[in-house]
């Protein structure tokens, strides 16, 4: 049976599966935080996965590096107790900046984003001046559609310019409302022939980053078949385990908890037929990340 076709395994708390891990990546938002409030349960579960089986790495595709993130996670009140390590899309992102070698970058994304590109010699600027593109998000993410890019993107792409993409989700869930993230900028500009480079989640270079960052903190070498990565996001936490071969659990009740989870728990045939649409599989489906 293909990977696209084993259903996953029903189960209430982590704790009856955290025996089998050594290593939780988990995703931030959407599992222990919706972006105005943290999850307590969630929280509280991962503070006793690190105290009785190993780190938890938390893996984010936010578009900044981990210190704005650590101050996001503190203001949403995650307890420290909660992770062991944060590495972010950002910091993938700022790996893929300096190896483009050139200097004059049109930054696409909120003000907030422009710690991105601290201390690395770039000049923001506008596209007609632009050897790239970098995209964090929409300008305005509260307003802002990709289809307001096109005419923009369109000449861009004729002038050949690659596009850095920092975050690879699509949308994300801000309190009750779903926002477009830089991942529906950049399948914009994929679609009008642009080149895309992708940081983040479900490409491989930020779980090398976890990886290392879980050996360090044991100071050893990480058995692949112990890690357990958790995440509410099918094309990005999903697919990202899928690719790496590791085991993966399904909060169901982040961006697609509308769908899967209802007053009496898990509707597994919605979770099942969702992760067939998308040729996915989870080891493991929980409605909300608890203990």
């Amino acid at each position: 049976m293909s990977s696209s076709t084993r259903l996953p395994t029903a189960v209430g708390g982590l704790s009856e599966i955290a025996g089998r891990y050594d290593l939780l990546l988990c995703d931030v938002w959407g599992v222990i935080h919706n972006g105005r409030e943290s999850f307590p349960a969630a929280c509280a579960a991962l503070s006793r996965f690190r105290a009785q089986c190993g780190p938890v790495i938390l893996i984010s595709n936010a578009p900044r590096p981990a210190p704005p993130i650590v101050e996001q996670l503190d203001s949403l009140a995650v307890p420290r107790a909660a992770w062991t390590r944060l590495i972010t899309s950002g910091d993938a992102t700022r790996d893929l900046l300096t190896a483009q070698g050139a200097q004059e970058v049109w930054a696409i994304g909120p003000d907030r984003d422009e710690v991105l590109y601290e201390g690395l010699g770039l000049r923001l600027c506008e596209p007609d001046e632009a050897a790239f593109i970098c995209v964090t998000g929409p300008f305005d993410d509260e307003n802002d559609e990709p289809g307001d890019y096109r005419d923009r993107f369109r000449a861009c792409v004729a002038r050949g310019l690659p596009l850095i993409c920092a975050n690879p989700d699509i949308v994300v869930q801000r309190g009750d409302k779903l926002i477009y993230c830089a991942g529906a900028l950049a399948q914009l500009y994929e679609s009008l022939g642009g080149q895309v480079i992708m940081a983040g989640k479900p490409f491989a270079p930020i779980y090398q980053m976890a990886l290392a960052a879980a050996a360090a903190e044991l100071g050893r070498e990480i058995d692949p078949r112990r890690v357990l990565c958790v995440g509410d996001g099918l094309p990005t936490d999903i697919r990202g385990a899928n690719a790496q071969g590791l085991d993966a659990l399904f909060v169901a009740n982040g961006i697609h908890g509308a769908e899967t989870v209802n007053a009496q728990g898990l509707i597994m045939p919605v979770v099942n037929d969702l992760l067939r649409q998308d040729g996915l599989h989870a080891t493991w489906a929980i409605a909300d990340m608890v203990w």
